[in-house]
């Protein structure tokens, strides 16, 4: 018998907000100002993976230019 992992696509502003240690109502706020990009799906939002890494590479990437 072979066993199929399903990766997970998308993730909840619950699971972001885990992800990157912020709390429920910053991430939901990132979300609605699209700083973190997301679509809704019914009533909720989702968040790719690759949504969250650009929302990481975009604030590593101001952090570098200020510190510069």
């Amino acid at each position: 018998m072979t066993t199929t992992v399903i990766e997970r696509k998308w993730h909840s502003t619950t699971e972001v907000a885990e992800m990157l240690g912020f709390g429920l109502s910053k991430t939901k706020m990132l979300v609605l100002t699209g700083e973190i990009r997301s679509v809704k799906v019914g009533r909720n939002r989702r968040i790719l993976p690759a949504w969250v890494d650009e929302y990481i590479q975009h604030v590593s990437a101001d952090a570098e230019g200020w510190a510069a």
